[in-house]
Protein backbone atom coordinates (compact mmCIF):
# COMPACT_ATOMS: atom_id res chain seq x y z
CA UNK A 1 0.00 0.00 0.00
CA UNK A 2 1.25 3.30 -1.03
CA UNK A 3 1.48 6.29 2.05
CA UNK A 4 -0.66 8.65 2.89
CA UNK A 5 -0.89 12.02 0.97
CA UNK A 6 -1.06 15.17 3.45
CA UNK A 7 -3.82 16.99 3.44
CA UNK A 8 -4.58 19.87 1.03
CA UNK A 9 -3.35 22.95 2.65
CA UNK A 10 -6.99 24.65 4.16
CA UNK A 11 -5.59 28.03 2.81
CA UNK A 12 -5.36 26.96 -0.79
CA UNK A 13 -8.83 24.58 -0.75
CA UNK A 14 -10.61 28.39 0.50
CA UNK A 15 -8.85 29.70 -2.35
CA UNK A 16 -10.03 27.83 -4.96
CA UNK A 17 -13.57 27.08 -3.33
CA UNK A 18 -14.08 30.88 -3.62
CA UNK A 19 -12.56 31.19 -6.70
CA UNK A 20 -14.59 28.73 -8.17
CA UNK A 21 -17.50 31.41 -7.94
CA UNK A 22 -16.33 32.83 -11.39
CA UNK A 23 -12.57 33.06 -11.48
CA UNK A 24 -12.01 30.56 -14.42
CA UNK A 25 -8.11 31.24 -14.86
CA UNK A 26 -7.68 30.82 -11.06
CA UNK A 27 -9.23 27.40 -11.13
CA UNK A 28 -6.88 26.38 -14.31
CA UNK A 29 -3.70 27.50 -12.40
CA UNK A 30 -4.95 25.62 -9.13
CA UNK A 31 -5.47 22.48 -10.34
CA UNK A 32 -2.25 22.89 -12.24
CA UNK A 33 -0.76 23.01 -8.63
CA UNK A 34 -3.00 20.51 -6.62
CA UNK A 35 -5.08 18.01 -8.72
CA UNK A 36 -6.89 16.60 -6.06
CA UNK A 37 -8.58 20.23 -5.24
CA UNK A 38 -10.78 19.00 -8.38
CA UNK A 39 -13.23 17.14 -5.11
CA UNK A 40 -11.66 19.22 -2.18
CA UNK A 41 -14.76 20.72 0.15
CA UNK A 42 -14.70 24.05 2.18
CA UNK A 43 -16.88 24.38 5.53
CA UNK A 44 -18.25 28.59 5.03
CA UNK A 45 -19.55 27.45 8.41
CA UNK A 46 -22.51 25.64 10.46
CA UNK A 47 -22.10 22.83 7.94
CA UNK A 48 -22.27 24.87 4.80
CA UNK A 49 -19.54 22.69 3.24
CA UNK A 50 -19.12 23.68 -0.82
CA UNK A 51 -16.98 22.06 -4.04
CA UNK A 52 -15.90 24.03 -6.31
CA UNK A 53 -18.10 22.42 -8.40
CA UNK A 54 -20.99 23.90 -6.31
CA UNK A 55 -19.69 26.76 -6.46
CA UNK A 56 -19.71 26.22 -10.30
CA UNK A 57 -23.25 25.15 -10.03
CA UNK A 58 -25.07 28.01 -8.11
CA UNK A 59 -23.22 30.44 -9.81
CA UNK A 60 -24.10 29.26 -13.11
CA UNK A 61 -20.72 28.55 -14.56
CA UNK A 62 -21.04 26.07 -16.95
CA UNK A 63 -17.85 26.78 -18.28
CA UNK A 64 -16.02 25.95 -14.64
CA UNK A 65 -18.63 23.45 -13.79
CA UNK A 66 -17.81 21.37 -17.32
CA UNK A 67 -13.94 22.26 -16.55
CA UNK A 68 -13.81 20.99 -13.23
CA UNK A 69 -15.81 17.36 -14.24
CA UNK A 70 -13.03 16.50 -16.96
CA UNK A 71 -10.74 17.05 -14.26
CA UNK A 72 -12.25 14.54 -11.72
CA UNK A 73 -14.95 16.39 -9.58
CA UNK A 74 -17.50 14.20 -8.82
CA UNK A 75 -20.88 15.36 -10.12
CA UNK A 76 -23.56 15.88 -7.78
CA UNK A 77 -27.24 16.65 -8.26
CA UNK A 78 -27.06 20.06 -8.18
CA UNK A 79 -24.70 20.45 -10.90
CA UNK A 80 -26.11 17.94 -12.77
CA UNK A 81 -29.25 20.20 -12.59
CA UNK A 82 -27.79 23.63 -13.53
CA UNK A 83 -25.71 21.69 -16.54
CA UNK A 84 -29.17 20.71 -17.54
CA UNK A 85 -28.56 16.77 -17.52
CA UNK A 86 -32.25 15.68 -17.46
CA UNK A 87 -31.74 11.54 -16.98
CA UNK A 88 -29.81 12.30 -13.96
CA UNK A 89 -32.01 14.60 -12.39
CA UNK A 90 -34.63 12.56 -13.23
CA UNK A 91 -33.62 9.15 -11.61
CA UNK A 92 -32.86 11.19 -8.60
CA UNK A 93 -35.85 12.89 -8.45
CA UNK A 94 -38.03 9.61 -9.24
CA UNK A 95 -36.40 7.78 -6.41
CA UNK A 96 -37.04 10.39 -3.96
CA UNK A 97 -39.40 13.50 -5.24
CA UNK A 98 -38.43 15.05 -1.31
CA UNK A 99 -34.47 16.00 -2.74
CA UNK A 100 -36.14 19.02 -4.55
CA UNK A 101 -36.84 20.65 -1.31
CA UNK A 102 -33.30 19.84 0.20
CA UNK A 103 -31.03 22.87 0.31
CA UNK A 104 -27.87 23.21 -2.02
CA UNK A 105 -24.58 25.41 -0.85
CA UNK A 106 -25.84 28.50 0.80
CA UNK A 107 -29.28 26.99 1.34
CA UNK A 108 -29.44 27.10 -2.50
CA UNK A 109 -32.14 25.42 -3.50
CA UNK A 110 -32.68 23.17 -6.72
CA UNK A 111 -34.88 25.15 -8.78
CA UNK A 112 -32.53 27.80 -7.97
CA UNK A 113 -29.38 25.61 -9.92
CA UNK A 114 -31.91 25.08 -12.47
CA UNK A 115 -32.53 28.29 -13.32
CA UNK A 116 -29.02 29.55 -13.46
CA UNK A 117 -28.72 26.36 -16.29
CA UNK A 118 -30.39 28.61 -18.46
CA UNK A 119 -31.50 27.18 -21.79
CA UNK A 120 -29.79 24.14 -21.19
CA UNK A 121 -31.51 23.05 -17.64
CA UNK A 122 -35.69 24.07 -19.39
CA UNK A 123 -36.05 21.06 -19.47
CA UNK A 124 -34.85 20.15 -15.77
CA UNK A 125 -37.10 23.57 -14.23
CA UNK A 126 -39.73 21.76 -16.25
CA UNK A 127 -39.86 18.71 -14.57
CA UNK A 128 -39.03 20.34 -10.93
CA UNK A 129 -42.16 22.28 -11.43
CA UNK A 130 -44.20 19.17 -12.21
CA UNK A 131 -43.01 17.53 -9.25
CA UNK A 132 -44.78 20.35 -7.20
CA UNK A 133 -44.52 21.60 -3.34
CA UNK A 134 -46.12 19.52 -0.32
CA UNK A 135 -49.05 21.68 1.20
CA UNK A 136 -48.13 23.72 3.56
CA UNK A 137 -48.97 22.87 7.54
CA UNK A 138 -51.31 24.63 9.32
CA UNK A 139 -50.49 26.06 12.20
CA UNK A 140 -52.59 25.04 15.32
CA UNK A 141 -52.81 28.47 16.57
CA UNK A 142 -53.90 29.57 13.51
CA UNK A 143 -57.35 30.54 12.63
CA UNK A 144 -59.22 29.58 8.95
CA UNK A 145 -59.93 33.04 7.06
CA UNK A 146 -63.80 33.37 7.70
CA UNK A 147 -65.88 33.80 4.47
CA UNK A 148 -67.37 36.94 3.73
CA UNK A 149 -71.36 37.15 3.95
CA UNK A 150 -73.11 38.04 0.32
CA UNK A 151 -75.11 41.30 0.81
Amino acid sequence: MSPKKPAIDTDLVHQFVNDAHGDFDSIKKLLKKEIALANASWDWGGGDWETGLGAAAHMGRKDIAEYLLKKGARIDLFAATMLGKLDIVQAVVSDDPSVIDQPGPHGISLMAHARKGGKEAAEVVKLLGSVGKPAKAVSKTQKPKAKKAKA
